[in-house]
């Protein structure tokens, strides 16, 4: 694929209905920026990120921050999908893939998103709330298909939840958008949210918990999936750049202590400071913790009942899982 290929196949959101089609769109970027790029900046404050700068037919423009730890390149790629693959035949099957492949999942689920974030950056300056709207939406059909892909059943949709007073009488429906509604014999386990990053989602994530919970009399598990927190930033030089982080440590702490936990989140490039933290660390995993233990415990929790909740999916998963 020339750059305007790669351009148009990211935009197209038709095209992403299937892990493999992932796989086929990220394997031709990669071999693209083999040879494509006009340069590689490195971050002038945490130098394992990188920015492709494209050539003229991607108008010179510079990509996101990209984790060089996380980010495979094409001659590597080949085989860490095949061990993603074997990853996830085994999680399927009820197996504890070994731990030597954590690191696997994490870099491939973040290559495979990045390499259409970065590819969609290279859209005209006109177009990025376009990018943002696409990269976002195809991020959620990653989580959402490799959840599927576990035979684990899972949808996207608006949910008509009743809310009713203390003697059990339902007093009207309320309505809730969710990127993630994961069940299991007649019940609904999971609530989820899926972003590429926090940054003013954060807030929504907590408050949802806690509206649900009190409006349903529930303590159904909410969870938050984040691609990363940083963002490219300018230095006081010219053609320097840096990075930045998007994420709210004080209003997470804030919320968890004050408001509710929720019950998982997690991301593909974690911080530094999600580590180091005490109260941080205790919240917050890498997204291979969510594959490989979590999701499970909580698909074995006591749920709601699915006879009491109307969803109206947004997409229908069942289908292009058989594709």
């Amino acid at each position: 694929m020339n750059f305007y290929d790669l351009v148009n196949h990211a935009t197209n959101k038709e095209r992403f209905h299937t892990v493999e089609q992932y796989i086929e769109f990220c394997t031709r970027y990669l071999e693209y920026i083999d040879t494509g790029l006009q340069a590689r900046i490195v971050s002038q404050n945490e130098s394992h990120y990188q920015f492709f700068q494209y050539r003229e037919e991607g108008n010179f423009n510079i990509t996101r921050p990209l984790n060089s730890r996380l980010m495979y390149d094409a001659e590597e790629f080949g085989q860490a999908t095949q061990q993603f693959s074997m990853t996830l035949e085994k999680l399927r099957d009820g197996q504890r893939p070994s731990d030597d492949l954590r690191e696997n999942l994490i870099r491939t689920i973040y290559t495979l998103q990045q390499s259409i974030g970065a590819a969609l950056d290279g859209l005209p300056a006109g177009k990025s709330n376009q990018a943002r709207k696409v990269n976002g939406d195809l991020f959620e059909r990653l989580i959402r298909l490799l959840i599927v892909s576990l035979n684990v059943d899972c949808v996207s949709g608006t949910m008509q939840v009743p809310v009713k007073d203390v003697d059990g009488t339902e007093l009207f429906k309320s309505s809730y958008q969710h990127d993630l509604l994961l069940s299991k014999d007649s019940e609904l386990k999971i609530i989820g949210s899926v972003k590429t990053s926090s940054k003013d989602r954060i807030d929504k994530v907590f408050m949802d918990k806690f509206l649900y919970s009190r409006l349903t009399d529930t303590t159904l598990p909410h969870i938050a999936i984040f691609l990363n927190d940083v963002q490219r930033k300018k230095t006081k030089r010219e053609n320097e750049y840096g990075i930045s982080a998007t994420f709210l440590p004080g209003h997470f702490k804030a919320y968890t202590i004050k408001l509710n936990s929720l019950d998982g989140v997690y991301y593909c490039d974690i911080r530094p400071n999600m580590v180091a933290d005490a109260l941080l660390s205790q919240h917050i995993k890498t997204i291979d913790h969510f594959f490989y233990t979590d999701l499970w415990g909580l698909l074995n929790s006591s749920g709601q009942n699915l006879g009491d909740i109307f969803i109206e999916q947004k997409e229908n998963w069942a289908e292009e899982n058989d594709t």
